[in-house]
């Protein structure tokens, strides 16, 4: 038997700002502002004093798991405006010196196991990319383009046709935290 309805809220923390227009989610604060369409979602938002409520009436199993997924998505989005978030990336190589470089919209990864040609990676919305060292430190305010944006610097370095235990040259994730450094 199917339950009448599912409802999850989230509470609204102080210097937050939430709006909900027809599914769409806008979200103020400190850092920035990160709006998001739910219309694909058969649930319903709605604001209230001091949360966010997401519900589904006589909900199937997906209309059911979306109720949890959208409220994680705007509890991102929350995290993301006052804190915003961080990915460690590590450059490690063995024989050649691997060096990168942002370029505009791309991170270009040069001599990466003696190529010619430099491997590059594509920077997603609005994050930040800086190479301290042999660190890469992706930040931003919207969780996915920042975790986005540091897999396609690790899938870039993939080693292909070669044997993975004794060629380790890469750029890995080694730190994912909420916060920005300066």
């Amino acid at each position: 038997m199917r339950a009448v309805e599912t409802t999850k809220s989230i509470l609204i923390p102080n210097g937050v700002e939430v709006k909900v227009e027809e599914r769409v989610v806008t979200v103020k604060g400190e850092k920035g502002t990160l709006t998001r369409d739910f219309s694909e979602a058969p649930v319903l938002i709605q604001l209230g004093e001091k949360e966010v409520r997401v519900q589904a009436n006589w909900p199937r199993k997906r209309e059911a798991a979306l109720v949890g997924t959208v409220c994680s998505h705007i509890q991102n989005m929350i995290i993301g405006v006052t804190k915003g978030f961080t990915y460690k990336l590590k450059i490690v190589f063995s024989h050649f010196p691997i060096s990168v470089k942002v370029k505009e919209n791309q991170v270009h990864i040069e001599n990466f196991t003696g190529e010619r040609s430099p491997r590059k990676a594509r920077i997603m919305g609005d994050t930040s990319v800086s190479v301290k060292g042999d660190d890469v430190v992706v930040q931003g305010l919207n969780i996915e383009d920042v975790s986005q944006t540091a897999a396609n610097i690790e899938r870039a370095t993939k080693v292909k046709r070669k044997d993975p235990r004794i060629f380790l040259d890469g750029i890995f994730i080694y730190e994912r935290k909420e916060g920005m450094e300066a």
